[in-house]
């Protein structure tokens, strides 16, 4: 029996894709374990600004945030306090967990949180990888932001050390995707010098904040990460937005002080 046009037709768009649509895309969660440089900030500290606090603006509403970072934090302490295997306990298959610390490992007066680049640092990093691939999700290392610190010459100076070269030398290890936020942070203060920097930072009439951020450098460091996220095809070029726009300032909120 032969078919109408109209039934050719009625029959191809059951079997061709629509151009223009694509199957139902799958929620993921990008976990953040880190330190202050990229935790949620409330309002008693306002203006002070994570990272992390800036990284939605930078991706599509199917990968959500979860900002697990806290203040004060070293790739030991968070797994000390038990916040490593709380969140172990909600991360599901595909999603992912970067993992930012160096600023508080780097206290070797503090022994609840220092680590040696590379043989503590190192070890607690990899209770994060393994954690991560044990529960079906992507492990992603992220190189400390860099500190607003310049020389007598205005040259960007870095202070994190070898912890970001063990970072480094850890994710090729363990075949890790390795966002280098240390060395674009770096190369980005040099770019904007020593005045202009000070514009990034949690600068205040009373303060003088030479390693958190204000909104205007949360943005611009959530920018790199999610660059990075890209470069590195930890997410898809649809994942990620607005790389190249202006982010206002006014979408930054910070939340009642529990």
């Amino acid at each position: 029996m032969s078919l109408t046009r109209r039934q050719v037709a009625a029959a191809a768009v059951g079997v061709v894709p629509i151009v223009g649509r694509s199957p139902a895309r799958k929620q993921r969660t990008l976990y953040i374990a880190g330190d202050s440089t990229a935790a949620q900030k409330y309002a008693d500290a306002a203006p002070e600004t994570g990272w992390g606090m800036a990284l939605p603006f930078f991706l599509r509403k199917d990968v959500v945030v979860s900002n697990q970072a806290v203040n004060g934090r070293s790739s030991k302490s968070f797994v000390d306090e038990g916040r490593l295997d709380a969140l172990l306990g909600t991360i599901r298959p595909h999603d992912l967990l970067v993992v930012q610390f160096a600023h508080n490992d780097e206290k070797s007066g503090d022994p609840t949180r220092y680590t040696e680049p590379w043989t503590t640092y190192q070890e607690h990093l990899r209770l994060y990888i393994e954690g991560a691939r044990a529960h079906g999700a992507r492990p992603v290392l992220a190189t400390p932001v860099e500190r607003r610190r310049f020389d007598a010459d205005g040259n960007a100076v870095p202070t994190h050390g070898d912890y970001p070269a063990a970072m480094r030398a850890l994710a090729a290890e363990e075949r890790v995707a390795l966002l280098d936020v240390e060395a674009l942070s770096l190369a980005l203060w040099q770019r904007l010098g020593v005045e202009a920097t000070k514009t990034y930072f949690n600068w205040t009439d009373t303060e003088q904040d030479n390693t958190h951020f204000n909104p205007p450098g949360a943005i611009a460091v959530a920018r790199l990460v999610a660059q990075e996220l890209l470069r590195t095809r930890v997410l898809a070029r649809p994942d990620v937005i607005r790389l190249h726009e202006e982010i206002p300032t006014s979408w930054i909120t910070w939340p009642p002080a529990s």
